[in-house]
C-alpha cells in the first residue's frame, strides 16, 4: 500500500495549504465566532485531516479500479474503443470551428458540448461493432490474432473446462464436426490438469494422467484447431471462477459436465454447453408401445423387476422381468421417464415371453 501513503502525505500537505489560503475567504460569520489565531490553526489542520482521509478514494483506489477493469478487457475492445474516440474527437473538431459563428452563449457551450457527444458516439459504435470495423482496417493485436480473433469466427470458439477434458467424450464430438470454432484450453485449467496427474491418491493421479492423454488425443484428432492459451483473469483464485470470468471476456461458451459450474456459469449470463445433457439429447427415442430388445442383467427395486440397459446406457425397468435374468428378450414400453440423472424406460415383457 505504498501508492496510498504517499497519496495521504501528498493530501495532507496539499489540503492543509488549502485550508490556509481557504481561511482567509472563510464567511463573515466564521470570522466573527473565531479569532484570528485559532482560524489560523484550525482551518490547515481540518484540511490535513481531510487530505488524510480522502486522497486515497480521489487518486489512488480509482486509479487501481480502472487498471483492473482495463486489465479484464479484451485487447480487441480497447482498440475500438480508442480508435472510435479518436475518430469522434477529429468529428468534433470539424464541428467547432461553424458551431463557434453561433452567438452566444451557443458559440461557447456547443463546441464543448458537441466534441463529448462525438467521442461518446465514437467509442460505443467502435466498440459495437468492432470485429467488423477492426477486420476491415486489418488492424488486429497480437492477443486479438491469436485468440478472440479466432472466436470472431460466428462466435463459435469454446472453452474446455478440467472435468469435460478428463471425461474425454468431448475429443470423440469434436471429430463430428459439431463444434465449428477453435477450442480454447487455458494454461491455468492445463496446470490444474498436470497437478491431478502428480497427485499422491492413485485413483486421482489415473484421472489426471487420463486428461492429459485425452488433450494429446484431442490435438491430434481434433476437426478444428485446439489451442492453449495463456491469458489469466488477475485477482481470481478459482480455476471455476477464473473460466467462467475468461468466457465472459472473450464472449463464448464453456463445454463441461460439471453441475455446479454449469449454474454457476448460467447466472453470470454465460452460454454451457454441457456434455451430459447432450448425451441425453441424442439418446434413442421411445414411444409407448413400442419393442425393442434389451438383455435383463440384475434385479429391480420392486418385486420381481429386471433391469437391462441399451447400447447407449439408459436404463430399462422390465416388471416381472426377474424370472428371465440374464437372457436376451423382447420387451414393450409402457412409460418414459425423463430425470436429472438420464432417461429411464419401463416396460413389461412381450406376450410370448410372458407364457414362457
Amino acid at each position: 500500500m505504498r501508492a496510498d501513503s504517499t497519496s495521504r502525505i501528498v493530501g495532507l500537505i496539499g489540503f492543509a495549504i488549502g485550508g490556509f489560503y481557504l481561511e482567509e475567504r472563510a464567511p463573515r460569520l466564521i470570522h466573527e465566532l473565531l479569532s484570528a489565531e485559532l482560524r489560523l490553526w484550525i482551518f490547515p489542520i481540518a484540511g490535513a485531516l481531510l487530505g488524510v482521509l480522502l486522497t486515497p478514494y480521489l487518486s489512488t483506489r480509482p486509479a487501481r479500479t480502472l487498471r483492473k477493469i482495463l486489465g479484464q478487457t479484451p485487447t480487441q475492445v480497447l482498440l475500438a474503443g480508442l480508435i472510435g474516440l479518436v475518430v469522434g474527437l477529429l468529428v468534433a473538431a470539424l464541428l467547432a470551428w461553424p458551431l463557434s459563428t453561433l452567438p452566444q452563449p451557443l458559440n461557447q457551450i456547443l463546441p464543448s458540448a458537441g466534441a463529448i457527444l462525438c467521442a461518446w458516439l465514437g467509442i460505443t459504435v467502435f466498440v459495437a461493432r468492432r470485429a467488423e470495423i477492426i477486420g476491415s482496417f486489418h488492424l488486429r493485436s497480437r492477443s486479438a490474432a491469436e485468440e478472440p480473433g479466432a472466436l470472431e469466427q460466428n462466435g463459435h470458439g469454446v472453452l474446455l473446462d478440467t472435468s469435460v477434458i478428463i471425461d474425454g467424450r468431448v475429443s470423440d464430438i469434436s471429430k463430428t464436426g459439431f463444434i465449428s470454432g477453435p477450442i480454447l484450453v487455458p494454461r491455468f485449467v492445463l496446470n490444474e490438469l498436470q497437478h491431478i496427474a502428480d497427485s499422491a491418491e492413485s485413483m486421482r493421479r489415473s484421472r489426471g494422467r487420463r486428461g492429459l492423454e485425452i488433450l494429446n488425443r484431442l490435438q491430434k484428432e481434433s476437426n478444428v484447431p485446439v489451442k492453449v492459451t495463456d491469458m489469466d483473469v488477475r485477482g481470481v483464485r478459482e480455476v471455476d471462477d477464473k473460466l467462467v470470468m475468461l468466457a465472459k471476456q472473450l464472449h463464448c461458451p464453456v463445454v463441461t459436465n460439471d453441475y455446479n459450474l454449469n449454474r454457476v456459469a448460467e447466472l453470470q449470463g454465460v452460454t454451457v454447453l454441457n456434455i451430459n445433457e447432450l448425451a441425453n439429447a441424442v439418446k434413442t427415442v421411445c414411444l409407448p408401445g413400442e419393442k425393442m430388445e434389451v438383455r435383463i442383467n440384475q434385479d429391480g427395486k420392486e418385486e420381481g423387476q429386471g433391469v437391462g440397459y441399451l447400447e447407449d446406457g439408459t436404463m430399462v425397468v422390465v416388471d416381472d422381468g426377474r424370472r428371465r435374468m440374464n437372457n436376451k428378450v423382447t420387451v414393450v414400453v409402457t412409460k418414459v421417464l425423463q430425470t436429472s440423472a438420464g432417461r429411464m424406460i419401463f416396460a413389461r415383457l412381450e406376450e410370448k415371453h410372458r407364457e414362457a
